[in-house]
């Protein structure tokens, strides 16, 4: 049996009862890190046989693994923190066991991207996990920008020496006024969460001399229907919105606007100030 055990992401409290169990009953460990999972197995008074199996090795150690559940061992998968495949590897290694007939069982557990959404307060309804956001600034813009339209909540994972510039690119790709809510630490002793408009949560950020600290997920909310019809529509409302803001007062630029697309005169205001915010 191939176990996908999920372990704790800050307070060691949250291991499941199941999942010490598990850890101890198996053959062994396969770890993304075994010096970090080791200390974890300590606390617990356990020792186990232990395999790294992480981003740069994991295919190499698939088939010396298969071999050892094929011969009957069990196996338990476990990340750093958390859900093991959850932005953390053992895609490949779940993937071939099935393939080969392996009984692979989930653990369940701690997840960053679910604890954080439960205390949010933004729809949970449905919410799309993108993952981590392109390092260099044009990529994560381009990928903002193609997910702008998303009505679902938006949940990312980020580093702490790259929250300040997601943050800001949110502001200027989504718009200043568009909902955020970031969890920072979720579990741990500071753990903090902070919310509002995208630059409000930018300016709390600065403002706090711990902002740029720890771990974080972000989440943002996504789009109003109303918005995605200015954004993703036939007509290109944000070209139209700019041409007559160039001749008009921003509330007549709007009162046109709305007259052409049949779109929500207030909603067209609204977005005429995003447009001109992003501008300054």
């Amino acid at each position: 049996m191939l176990y996908i055990v999920a372990t704790p992401i800050g307070n060691l409290e949250d291991l499941s009862p199941r999942g010490v169990k598990v850890l101890s009953s198996v053959d062994v460990v396969a770890a993304e890190d075994t010096r970090h999972s080791g200390r974890l197995l300590e606390h617990l008074g356990i020792s186990k046989p232990m395999i790294a199996l992480h981003d740069h090795n994991e295919r190499d150690r698939v088939q010396s693994i298969l071999g050892q559940l094929q011969d009957g061992a069990d196996v338990a998968l476990v990340s750093d923190a958390g859900t093991p495949l959850i932005s953390d590897p053992g895609y490949v290694l779940v993937r071939e066991a099935r393939a080969a007939g392996v009984q692979v069982s989930p653990v369940p557990g701690p997840c960053a991207l679910v604890a954080a959404l439960s205390a949010a307060g933004l729809p949970t309804d449905r919410f799309l996990f993108v993952g981590f956001l392109p390092a260099k600034r044009a990529g994560r813009r381009a990928v903002l920008d193609e997910l702008r339209t998303e009505v679902a909540t938006l949940v990312f994972y980020e580093s702490p020496h790259r929250i300040l510039h997601t943050v800001s690119d949110i502001a200027e790709v989504m718009g200043v006024q568009r909902e955020v809510v970031l969890g920072r630490e979720i579990t741990k002793t500071f753990e903090t969460f902070y919310s509002g408009e995208a630059a409000d949560v930018h300016a709390a950020l600065t403002e706090d001399p711990h902002g740029s600290r720890g771990e974080f997920v972000v989440m943002v909310k996504g789009a109003k229907k109303a918005e995605v019809g200015l954004m993703s529509g036939e007509l290109d409302v944000d070209r139209l919105l700019g041409l007559l803001m160039a001749e008009l007062p921003l509330k007549k630029a709007a009162k046109i606007a709305s007259g052409v697309s049949g779109l929500s005169k207030n909603e067209l205001y609204q977005r005429a100030l995003e447009l001109k915010n992003n501008e300054g």
